[in-house]
């Protein structure tokens, strides 16, 4: 039986009851699960910590009276502290991989193990999932949902507007797929940082805790009726991603430029200065259009090839049929 906190494991023939408590809506029961996911990479420590805390303080966070489900990404690269052990869990939910008739590694089958466990149509079906992360970047508290998923667009909109957090959209790049949230009806990813691997850090937990509150109150609200949406939505939308010079063996040719390193989502002008080799040369952005950097100097990056991603700013108005498909993922919940 999966692990559940803040929810309430009975079967009911009705789907949510509600009551006003000092004029505000508060879900008792839901037959909806939200599916939290933390340490989908074993060296990022923060999330599950903040899941044992949790586990022991059940008021930490407010669940709004959703049924949450709270799991350990990757068990174990999580016990040995490495990103991952034979490929990297968050690239693993690739069809081709799940659908694989052979064993491949170890991290395709916890994602398989996942979606049979926990996924829609799993034994513990989830609807929602919010998989939580922590980076060496400079990424402050912010969100990150990949390709324009309606529903996924509109939750985001709601949490923005709660927090103000940025939003990274992830696209059109084919090296980079098989992300967890993708394999849910909805789902993003909570990205938080700067902090090293395997360090845990209170600010990071605490930015953390307040993020999955954002989330879980923004769907509290959609499935209540009480939800407001925002007007529109800021995103940066994903251009390419640049790695760093390297010699032709593969060793890295330069470092990051001083000026652009913990600056990530502040513009980058053209001609800016973005890599310095050894021997002082400076390498610069040659670009006719400024972008906004993100995931400057991740250390996970570094095998990927990955120096920075290259964005685009970009404000969109929260449309009708966002909407209408996040009322329908939940849509199983509401009182017939």
């Amino acid at each position: 039986m999966a692990t559940t906190i803040g929810g309430i494991d009975i079967e009911v023939s009705f789907t949510a009851i509600f009551v006003q408590i000092e004029g505000r809506t508060q879900i008792l029961m839901t037959g909806l699960k939200v599916l939290l996911v933390a340490g989908t990479h074993g060296n990022e420590i923060n999330g599950p910590w903040l899941f044992e805390q949790w586990e022991g303080r059940q008021e930490l966070i407010d669940t709004h009276g959703l049924e949450t489900v709270c799991v350990i990404g990757n068990p174990a690269a999580f016990e040995v502290g490495r990103r991952y052990l034979d490929r990297d869990l968050n690239r693993s939910f690739k069809k081709e991989l799940l659908e694989a008739s052979a064993h491949i590694d170890l991290e395709v089958d916890r994602a398989n193990e996942l979606l049979a466990l926990y996924g829609p149509r799993g034994r513990v079906p989830s609807q929602l999932a919010i998989d939580i992360h922590s980076t060496t970047s400079a990424m402050g508290c912010s969100l990150v949902i990949y390709g324009r998923r309606p529903a996924d667009l509109a939750l985001a909109s709601l949490i923005q507007a709660r927090l103000g957090l940025p939003v990274y959209l992830h696209e059109g790049d084919a090296s980079q797929k098989g992300f967890l949230v993708e394999a849910w009806p909805c789902g993003l990813v909570i990205e938080i940082g700067p902090v090293p691997q395997g360090v845990l850090d209170a600010i990071i937990v605490e930015q953390t805790r307040l993020a999955i509150n954002a989330c879980l109150e923004s769907i509290a609200e959609v499935i209540s009726g009480a939800v407001v949406y925002p007007e529109r939505l800021i995103v940066h939308l994903h251009l390419g991603s640049m790695d760093f010079p390297r010699h032709p063996n593969g060793q890295l040719a330069a470092c990051l430029h001083p000026s652009i390193v913990g600056n990530d989502w502040r513009p980058l002008e053209p001609n800016s200065p973005i890599f310095l080799r050894a021997d002082g040369e400076i390498v610069h952005f040659c670009s006719e259009k400024s972008a906004v950097p993100v995931f400057i100097n991740e250390a996970a990056y570094l095998e990927k090839n990955i120096a920075m991603s290259l964005t685009r700013r970009e404000i969109w108005q929260v449309e009708e049929s966002w909407i209408e498909n996040l009322h329908e993922i939940v849509a199983i919940n509401e009182i017939n």
